[in-house]
């Protein structure tokens, strides 16, 4: 697996520095993994570990995490604008996956086999208010953010003074500061009676909304304290958005989304991530809340959504998932090369990539096609 790669780090370094530049040489491409592709391939997965052992045990994350890094450097790397070579540092951290937010308001986390970890709903009916006598106010101090910060701190100690292909290990501050956004955390937690509470029962919604919203920020707040680091970035997802309108969105949603951007990005650009079928919502999301990067997953009509947003937003994109994992190198490198001929160039402001998050047992052939494609038709 370990061939020569397609471009060299010269090439790779001066596609990334043009595009940042605005002066666009090539459409950058990248790849979004995580362990899973470890975990959730047998191929990889030598020492059949489970998600569950993975999410408990430090030693086990930590020598998950160090795989998943050196296979990124060590195949991914062809595929992708990725450095090539053995990095100087192995960077890893504390995966908690997208169980975090509803696991630390009380839903039990379960571990299916060959899959993810999920979480159950917890605010029936009957328990729909019980969520609002949770303190939220130190998340660092209790339940499933205080073992998180343990299991990191146990990683620290097992990479301290260790080697791994003779470079150094250092395991990240935990900081989850991102959010998976009010609406897909409430479901989560409340299951399909949300999407109902949002006609029948609106004052609830946006309870609950808002209780998920404080409760990331002061996640953000409580974790800069923690590390004594202010410069923590933030993030905001909520894939649950496809499920519902424009209108709704406008109404119910994007008070609590503007909420969040303006306690940390007051007048600047923000980014979101949105998979699945949202991009009806992302005029509004320009528009109304200032966001200039989209995240996207699939279906996505690239020609037409450049149309809308214009040349001076970033839009991120490509493939499906299910194309890229099931598909032929010969109809993954015509999906790209449709994509990237659609006007999506346009304005130098698209980066090629998986829609969205590659999955495990994707055949590398298929990751060379898109790779190539770029290549023959991502120039300017």
């Amino acid at each position: 697996m370990n061939q020569a790669p397609l471009v060299s780090n010269q090439e790779k370094q001066a596609v990334w520095e043009a595009y940042r530049r605005r002066e666009p040489v090539r459409v950058p491409v990248l790849l979004a993994t995580n362990p899973r592709i470890i975990l959730l391939d047998p191929r990889l997965n030598t020492k059949r570990y489970t998600f569950e052992q993975y999410f408990q045990d430090a030693k086990v994350m930590l020598d998950v995490q160090l795989q998943h890094a050196h296979y990124r450097a060590t195949v991914l790397h062809r595929y992708t604008d990725d450095p090539v070579g053995l990095p100087d540092v192995w960077q890893v951290y504390t995966d908690r996956q997208n169980v975090y937010e509803t696991a630390f308001f009380g839903a039990p986390i379960i571990y299916r086999e060959g899959q993810v970890p999920d979480t159950l709903p917890i605010l029936d009916d009957d328990h729909k208010e019980s969520i609002f006598e949770q303190d939220i106010s130190d998340p660092t101090k209790q339940g499933f953010f205080k073992e998180s910060l343990d299991l990191c701190l146990r990683m620290k100690e097992l990479a301290q003074g260790i080697e791994f292909e003779g470079r150094p290990v250092r395991v990240a501050n935990y900081a989850p500061t991102g959010t998976d956004g009010c609406l897909t955390v409430g479901i989560c937690l409340r299951g399909e009676r949300l999407l109902s509470d949002l006609l029948v029962d609106p004052d609830y919604a946006n309870r609950l909304m808002g209780f998920i919203t404080q409760a990331a920020i002061n996640r953000v707040y409580a974790f800069r304290r923690y590390w004594g680091d202010e410069s923590l970035g933030v993030g905001l997802a909520d894939d649950s958005v496809q499920l519902i309108s424009t209108r709704t969105y406008r109404e119910m949603i994007l008070p609590h989304h503007r909420r969040f951007y303006d306690t940390f990005l007051p007048d600047k650009p923000r980014g979101i991530h949105l998979c699945g079928d949202a991009t009806r919502h992302f005029v509004t999301l320009r528009d109304e809340l200032n966001v200039q990067s989209f995240d996207t997953g699939f279906p996505v009509d690239f020609g037409k959504l450049r149309r809308e947003l214009g040349p001076d937003v970033e839009i991120m994109g490509g493939p499906p998932v299910a194309d890229l994992l099931h598909g032929t190198p010969e109809s993954v490198y015509e999906k790209s090369k449709q994509i990237l001929l659609s006007g999506i160039k346009e304005g130098g402001r698209f980066i090629l990539r998986e829609g969205n998050n590659l999955p495990p047992c994707t055949p590398v052939e298929n990751l060379e096609a898109m790779y190539r494609a770029c290549l023959d038709y991502g120039t300017y």
